[in-house]
């Protein structure tokens, strides 16, 4: 058993790329927290992205099955077919192989946990 406190957990800055220019974030700044090391779960990666009003990230799909909780804040999450606004307390289910974006691309900042099969590989579809 492993407790962690998320607020204990030290916020990282992502790389941030212009779009066309490659990398996965785009925007103004997005934060990363490693909730889980990579150790500690042989099923799921775990982690928090704090996304800044302006900051999302790009089109992307995954080989596994991606569950976002939002826990702050109004962003959006998006496919090739629409987009939804999230709030506090939404949980968005992103099956496998759904190209979408996740993040604050508007006026206003969010944060959401991300969960994932181990070993899920993320393919980026938007430059």
């Amino acid at each position: 058993m492993k407790k962690v406190t998320m607020g204990s957990v030290e916020k990282t800055k992502v790389d941030m790329n212009a779009l066309g220019t490659g990398g996965l974030m785009t925007g103004t700044q997005v934060w990363a927290q490693a909730i889980l090391e990579a150790d500690d779960s042989s099923d799921f990666s775990f982690g928090i992205r704090t996304f800044d009003a302006g900051a999302r990230t790009k089109f992307h799909k995954h080989t596994g099955d991606q569950i976002l909780t939002n826990t702050e804040g109004t962003g959006s999450v998006g496919t090739d077919n629409e987009t939804l606004t999230v709030v506090e307390g939404d949980v968005i289910l992103i099956p496998a192989g759904e190209n979408h974006f996740h993040g604050a691309p508007d006026a206003t900042s969010m944060a959401h946990i991300t969960i994932q099969k181990k070993g899920s590989v993320t393919e980026q579809t938007e430059a």
